[in-house]
């Protein structure tokens, strides 16, 4: 019993330790139907079935970006929506300043895919290629590939609106 209380509170520990990339994927995907308080303590469930596996391959930090990441994903796919946008600057009013520049990059990153959204959220958290392809499943080459494209989609679509 007592392993368990320990394991309990390492647990909370982690949480509490990483909570900020817990909001910050999550208020990514936020929107009316799916409420960031939601979608966190989705996130913190996963953590928390998943944390007797963890074997620590990789820190703590990229297990919880992954798994969030996926949690949040997956519960899109099963609402069964097909969401094309998500206004993300009502529910982290701290994190961005009113720079109006900043807010037109997190308006045009809203409109992009969820995996586009996930693969910028990482790039921007200034997260390596190496880092950004174990939280994502893709190769390093490949994560390097779509950010380019991401980067050259998002100046389209700026040139586009001016």
């Amino acid at each position: 019993m007592k392993e368990t209380q320990s394991g309990d509170a390492q647990f909370m520990e982690m949480i509490r330790q990483n909570e900020g990339i817990i909001y910050k994927v999550t208020s990514f995907y936020a929107d009316k139907d799916h409420p960031l308080g939601d979608l966190y303590q989705e996130v913190v469930l996963n953590l928390w079935k998943g944390y007797p596996s963890f074997r620590g391959e990789s820190k703590y930090s990229t297990w919880i970006y992954r798994i969030a990441l996926n949690t949040c994903v997956s519960f899109y796919r099963r609402s069964k929506r097909n969401v094309s946008y998500v206004d993300i600057s009502m529910d982290i009013p701290d994190v961005v300043d009113n720079n109006e520049q900043i807010q037109e990059l997190y308006r045009l990153i809203n409109r992009l895919g969820k995996i586009e959204r996930a693969l910028v959220l990482l790039y921007l958290d200034d997260k390596p290629y190496k880092e950004i392809a174990e939280i994502t499943g893709l190769s390093v080459t490949n994560v390097a590939t779509k950010i380019s494209r991401i980067k050259d989609k998002l100046k389209q679509m700026s040139d586009k609106e001016n």
